[in-house]
């Protein structure tokens, strides 16, 4: 079974991952921010079944094949870096919207949010890179079960992300009536979401030079 130690590690790696402002982060936020936080919220359920099935497809040996053929995670987490490098850019540019900065977007319906959020989970490199390179740190094969302690510790990882997120969605609404009277703190939290973009995408393309080993 999974340790005390372990649960507690991979719950500070989930909310170090989750609020490190990414794909999700930025897509959940504008929903909430331009269409209402139920509107967030149908976004948040599609994005928390992205996370299930990359932790079952992870459970069933998706790691395996990384091992196997460690080109594969390392594309992975070159793309991955180079699609947070160009989040960072886009933040940093001349003309960048920040993340609580409000911004007009078309409703769409709540199927759509839903797979909108499905979509944008599954497509995000920090989502793949948490369940192949992460959560196995974790795990013990000593304790027991490999699958069970890789289920059981994917779901602290995703209850974690699913209560900061939500927590976030609530409030992004307020956030953007308060930023949207200081441009100061705008230009401010676009270099700070800025820098931690580009720090995390350089950082992954740095690790991206070591194999697989999980």
């Amino acid at each position: 079974m999974v340790s005390a130690s372990a649960a507690i590690g991979m719950a500070l790696v989930a909310l170090g991952m989750v609020l490190t402002p990414g794909p999700n982060m930025i897509y959940l936020v504008s929903r909430s921010v331009s269409q209402g936080w139920r509107a967030g919220m149908v976004s948040l359920l599609g994005t928390m079944v992205g996370f299930v099935l990359y932790m079952t497809m992870a459970n069933l040996g998706l790691a395996a094949v990384f091992i196997l053929v460690p080109w594969l995670y390392v594309g992975l987490k070159l793309a991955g870096a180079g699609y947070l490098l160009w989040l960072a850019w886009r933040t940093l540019r001349p003309g960048g919207v920040a993340l609580f900065e409000a911004r007009s977007l078309p409703r769409d319906s709540r199927a759509k949010l839903f797979r909108m959020g499905l979509l944008t989970n599954l497509l995000n490199p920090k989502a793949a890179v948490m369940y192949v390179a992460l959560i196995p740190q974790f795990i013990d094969p000593s304790a027991g079960s490999v699958m069970l302690q890789g289920f059981v510790l994917g779901s602290i990882q995703i209850s974690v992300s699913m209560l900061i997120n939500a927590a976030i969605l609530l409030v992004a609404g307020s956030l953007a009536t308060f930023v949207a009277t200081r441009p100061a703190w705008i230009r401010r939290q676009r270099k700070i979401t800025g820098t931690m973009l580009g720090a995390a995408g350089i950082a992954l393309a740095i690790e991206a030079r070591t194999p697989a080993t999980a």
